[in-house]
């Protein structure tokens, strides 16, 4: 077991530097630079641009080889310095993140978490119910195909513009700064149901669907049906087909999760919502390196911490990987 764990984390650090490498080289492919951008937004005389961007340049070190760039970068992410942006100079980079990731926290974990319960628990329902496998199914398909910014512009259409219910911009009103008080939580609350729907409906869809066939197949198997001729009361073969079905469903709660720190790009941006996914956004647009760098940094290392913790829960869920070790 000691030398499967090795093998596993020498692969994922490999993975980790080969996508670290790649994240820092895509930015610098893009056409123009950073320092353009930032100045191009103040609006200056041709020569006091001049002077400021031979200071900006030397500043965030873009006069180097781009050989001397990369290893330097890797000299600052060892430290723990992500950079200083240039979208939001001279904020730095991980205090930007830092104040986005709570958003996505708050927004992505009880829509994955929720969706993922409720989602199972139905399609699980489903697979034996016919009444509820001719509703679910249908809408089920219907929720999983629709684009997570399709819905939500919808929902913002109907329930903001038309209904006048909900807020559909920002994560509070544009008046309020963020403090603890029972004002700022109820209006935070107010202006997170629209993009939360909007991701929990789509899971709910998937994880539903998904779990309804799984455990179908699971029934339709080789062991269900001996342990059937057997006698074997159908509720313990449904509990048999459960647990193996919710296999493939914890690997996709882990990967939904690894990805949190993504933010929801699609349903950030229809909201207006700050999280790590509306930053990228701005960052793109603003040609902000070392923005992008650093969110990008953040999604790597949890889709790779997610991965890890999947292979460790398979070895506790899994009789089989246990097997396999012991077999190497």
């Amino acid at each position: 077991m000691r030398r499967y764990l090795g093998r596993k984390l020498l692969i994922y650090l490999l993975t980790f530097f080969v996508a670290v490498t790649i994240d820092w080289l895509i930015p610098r492919f893009m056409p123009g630079n950073p320092v353009d951008t930032m100045l191009a937004r103040m609006a200056l005389r041709a020569d006091s641009a001049e002077v400021l961007r031979s200071y900006y340049i030397r500043a965030f070190k873009l006069d180097l080889p781009l050989w001397q760039q990369y290893l330097n970068f890797w000299a600052a992410l060892f430290r723990g310095d992500l950079g200083i942006s240039t979208w939001l100079f001279p904020q730095p980079v991980f205090q930007i993140i830092k104040r986005a990731v709570p958003y996505d926290l708050f927004l992505l974990l009880p829509a994955i978490i929720l969706s993922w319960i409720a989602g199972n628990r139905v399609g699980a329902i489903a697979a034996r119910v016919r009444w509820l496998d001719n509703t679910i199914l249908p809408l089920g398909y219907i929720l999983t195909a629709s684009p997570y910014m399709w819905l939500a512009i919808v929902l913002a259409w109907a329930l903001g513009n038309v209904a006048g219910i909900f807020p559909i911009a920002g994560a509070y009103g544009f008046g309020l700064r963020p403090h603890l008080s029972w004002l700022f939580i109820k209006d935070l609350l107010w202006h997170w149901f629209l993009p939360f729907s909007s991701l929990f409906l789509v899971m709910f869809g998937g994880w539903a669907i998904g779990m309804r066939n799984m455990i179908i197949y699971e029934l339709e198997s080789e062991y269900s049906r001996y342990l059937e001729s057997l006698g074997t009361p159908q509720r313990l073969i449904r509990k048999y087909a459960f647990r193996n079905a919710m296999l493939p469903q914890i690997t996709g709660l882990a990967l939904q999760l690894g990805g949190i720190v993504a933010g929801a790009l699609a349903t950030e941006i229809v909201f207006a919502y700050p999280g790590i996914g509306y930053m990228i956004l701005n960052a793109v647009q603003n040609q902000d390196y070392f923005l992008i760098q650093g969110c990008f940094l953040f999604i790597i290392t949890g889709v790779l911490l997610a991965n890890f913790i999947i292979d460790l829960v398979y070895i506790v869920v899994d009789p089989r990987t246990r097997l396999g070790m012991t077999g190497e």
